[in-house]
């Protein structure tokens, strides 16, 4: 049973059944031509025999430009998926490489991160006493290069103020010039601000601040708070 064809399907004829249709139309119009000879040109014999020749020849030529409509559609088709394929390496390469950069960012936030955690966990929490206050001037001693030890600080504390942070001097000569010996190494006002030491609180009864100045002004002048053995 036949089947009727719908306007859809009609309507997808591809330019390759159009150019054969184009190649029936021109072999029935060139068998015609060669049929058509006028009368009194030639006879008979010569009619049949034309014929033929002009149908094989209107076939090839047909043929021929088929082959080149179809290569030349082959290769448009060709160059389209590779501009196709290479337009979607692109994006794959671009999107490929935008992601190792994310995981690369991240991975470094992260570190950062754990670095700084570290380095809060570990920072030392100091004692608020004597002990505490001479081991955390050591450490800043130690960062800034200023040199001193444990027993060269606390010899050197307990005879001036015997471990008193608050411990002031009214009586001696710099008392009655106005600036009095303050806190635990017994430090005038002038030597510690010319030797405080910059991340310590600009406070002469504070014990860290005033152990560090006083440590940066005997390294000045002795080479050490070691070398001190008596008042300064």
């Amino acid at each position: 049973m036949s089947k009727t064809s719908t306007p859809g399907q009609i309507r997808r004829l591809t330019k390759a059944h159009k150019m054969s249709f184009a190649a029936v139309a021109t072999i029935g119009a060139a068998a015609l031509a060669a049929t058509l000879v006028p009368a009194g040109t030639a006879d008979a014999g010569t009619t049949v025999a034309a014929a033929p020749v002009a149908w094989t020849q209107a076939v090839e030529g047909v043929q021929a430009k088929t082959v080149q409509h179809l290569s030349a559609q082959t290769k448009l088709a060709t160059d389209a998926a590779k501009l196709e394929a290479a337009v979607k390496a692109k994006a794959a390469a671009a999107k490929a490489k935008a992601d190792a950069d994310a995981a690369a960012k991240a991975k470094k936030d992260r570190e950062a991160k754990a670095a700084a955690s570290r380095s809060t966990v570990r920072k030392p929490i100091y004692a608020n006493n004597l002990d505490g206050w001479i081991k955390e001037s050591l450490a800043i001693m130690k960062a800034h290069k200023i040199p001193g030890t444990y027993n060269g600080l606390y010899k050197n504390i307990m005879r001036e103020s015997s471990g008193n942070p608050r411990a002031i001097n009214n009586w001696d000569i710099n008392a009655q010039n106005g600036i009095p010996s303050k806190g635990l190494l017994q430090v005038i006002k002038p030597t510690f601000l010319a030797y405080h030491v910059p991340g310590t609180p600009l406070d002469q009864y504070h014990p860290v601040a005033n152990i560090v100045a006083a440590a940066n002004y005997a390294a000045d002048r002795y080479g050490s708070i070691d070398n001190v053995n008596s008042a300064y």
